[in-house]
């Protein structure tokens, strides 16, 4: 309902365990990898809207064959034309060799595949800054593939780091410094083992011993201490190394699975599920702070690289991000809709008789059945009370049971979306005149101006879309009262950890708070928060207060609410519009095994968070909103 988030960016690994005779065999096809791959690209695409790349590794080419490929696209289409541009090479391929050259020669068939699904939620776009990254040497050692889902809060630290030590990253972005600071890393580890065995080995052998003994974990515990952030970070060397690493606080999400054929990672659990066929206890969390390492053998081995944190696993990936499909966020988001009940019935007055309810968009469907859930559990207990009532004062009989049993929620289809209609109109009143027809409204469902309508969503962030085109679009109906509904609590903050919302400007609630104060003649607060921000931001990250909390302090949650209520209605809309946000409690009882809530709270789990925050409103309060 309100603007789309765009999410975030999505990661999938597959490494295979046997050669690729092995899966022709049992398969029927060498490209059993690269379709898996495909697969778990596809089944993610919401979570990177922007682009794709996919990367393979050929382990033990003959030396003078090519073993790493690379493809990118931008657009929304990026991952049917990255895989039609390399099925493309892959069939000429085949006409080409024969069976024995094939496996040798052709492009893109390998032993690892990676993919990367980009929303470059802060940093540049173009293909320069698709993933995955790569990393070239004439030793296939030193060559590292590399993606991830992340963002790094301390760039500029990590890029004077390895400025200091003579490298020269060629793009400023937090992808390329960590490409480079993992590359200097896995020189060193490359000059060691050379220092080890050139005693004693020769060319090609001193290489391959190399190869065989080059483990990643080194690399990784050299390099990833230094960094402040959410990430899942992926990466293969051109010998074959592969591994996964994920942040102290459990920020991205990371899953994995393997059996003796294959080795899965992706950000998400039922996207193993269904690409592999495996039930939900095969499909593993990789636990914060650890890697899954696939050494060039095979060998699978799960190692701790950082100290593991509090844990912050990311609340919003539950409520709006990854799919409804995985078991249990399917009960959390049912959960979030029933603890919306109570409120919900103290906003109607308990009035089920003149009350409709509803969901948009379709992602808000299952908090939607949560809340019936909610409401239909009152309902059967004020049917009992009231048949117990009834029984007592001797008036109970058939018709009257029949009366009471017959009290049903009143649940419709209010809005359907126009496919067709497309807001090519870019500018003005025009635009958003078109932009309220997407959705057609189901007339005739609403008695006019004596019902009710109450609408959940999963989250209402900017309001723009909510203010523009839905409420328009609800209006049309002639409720008599509007009430829109927030499975998650109010966003308030900027996210600095992978997802699209960066700026203060951007927040509804914090909008609503600003003007609040100013209402109220608080204006103060907001000249001292900006001085008190300028002054966290002299300290060091790790001292750092959230000095942002001071907007929303004098005002409940409620007085906010009605505040989004009248900016998102005044001037256009008959209807009384009310909002009802979901508590932080209400959440965490929700989703208790993610209680990373900094959009919501202010509570940021690294350091970086707590500094971007307080520079995020400076360069609001400066006149800056796009700057971060």
């Amino acid at each position: 309902m309100s603007d789309s988030i765009k999410h975030e960016c999505g990661i999938a690994m597959v490494r295979l365990l046997k050669p690729l005779s092995y899966y022709q065999e049992k398969y029927g096809t060498p490209l059993y990898g690269f379709n898996k791959l495909f697969l778990l690209m596809e089944k993610q695409h919401n979570r990177g809207q922007e682009a794709a790349g996919i990367g393979v590794v050929r382990i033990n080419s003959e030396p003078g064959h090519e073993y790493v490929w690379r493809e990118r696209a931008m657009g929304t289409d990026a991952i049917s034309h990255i895989f039609g541009e390399v099925n493309s090479q892959i069939a000429r391929a085949m006409e080409q060799y024969d069976e024995d050259d094939f496996e040798r020669s052709a492009p893109f068939i390998g032993d690892i595949y990676m993919g990367h699904l980009r929303y470059s939620t802060t940093g540049r776009s173009g293909i320069s800054y698709v993933h995955p990254f790569l990393r070239r040497n004439n030793w296939r050692s030193r060559n590292l593939l590399l993606c991830g889902n992340f963002n790094m809060t301390n760039v500029e630290e990590i890029f004077k780091n390895i400025v200091a030590k003579g490298q020269h990253p060629r793009i400023y972005s937090d992808t390329v410094v960590l490409l480079e600071q993992i590359g200097y890393a896995l020189d060193k580890e490359n000059h060691r083992l050379y220092r080890e065995f050139r005693s004693t080995l020769e060319d090609p052998e001193l290489g391959r011993a190399i190869e065989d003994n080059l483990d990643p974990y080194n690399v990784l515990a050299a390099t990833a201490p230094d960094w402040d952030g959410g990430f899942v970070i992926c990466g293969a060397t051109g010998s074959g190394d592969m591994f996964a690493l994920r942040d102290r606080h459990g920020i991205r999400p990371a899953f994995y699975y393997y059996d003796d054929e294959i080795v899965v990672v992706a950000s998400e659990r039922p996207v193993i599920q269904t690409v592999m066929d495996v039930p939900l206890r095969e499909v593993h969390e990789l636990e914060p702070g650890c890697s899954l390492i696939v050494g060039k053998s095979g060998r699978i081995v799960k190692r701790q690289v950082l100290e593991p944190g509090e844990n912050r696993r990311c609340s919003f990936e539950r409520i709006y991000f990854s799919r409804g499909s995985d078991a249990d966020i399917y009960r959390e988001r049912k959960a979030l809709g029933r603890k919306l009940a109570p409120k919900i019935l103290d906003m109607i007055d308990r009035d089920l008789d003149n009350t409709v309810f509803a969901f948009i968009p379709n992602t808000a469907e299952v908090a939607f059945m949560g809340l019936m859930e909610g409401l239909e559990a009152y309902l059967d207990s004020e049917k009992a009370r009231r048949i117990v009532e009834t029984s007592a004062a001797g008036e109970l009989d058939a018709e009257t049971v029949a009366a009471i049993m017959n009290q049903k929620l009143r649940v419709e289809k209010i809005a359907l979306k126009d496919i067709k209609l497309r807001t090519f109109i870019a500018e003005g009143e025009s635009r958003n005149d078109l932009a309220a027809h997407v959705y057609d409204v189901t007339y005739g469902c609403i008695k006019n101006d004596v019902d009710t309508l109450v609408v959940i969503d999963d989250s209402i962030v900017r309001g723009t879309t909510l203010r523009q085109s839905i409420l328009k679009m609800l209006d049309r109906l002639h409720p008599r009262r509007i009430i829109v509904v927030s499975s998650s609590p109010q966003v308030r903050y900027p996210d600095c950890y992978g997802i699209d919302m960066s700026r203060m400007s951007e927040f509804i609630a914090f909008r609503a708070a600003v003007e609040l104060l100013k209402e109220t003649g608080r204006q103060n607060v907001l000249d001292e928060t900006y001085r008190s921000c300028i002054a966290e931001l002299a300290k060091p990250a790790a001292e750092q207060v959230n000095c942002v909390k001071a907007i929303y302090e004098p005002f409940t949650d409620e007085e906010i609410s009605t505040k989004i209520a009248r900016m998102l209605s005044d001037g256009h809309i008959h209807a009384q519009v009310d909002l009802v946000y979901q508590t932080l409690e209400g959440m965490h009882e929700a989703i208790p095994g993610h209680p990373g809530d900094w959009y919501f709270s202010g509570d940021y789990p690294t350091p970086g968070g707590v500094a971007l925050v307080n520079r995020a409103f400076v360069n609001y309060y400066e006149g800056n909103p796009e700057q971060r």
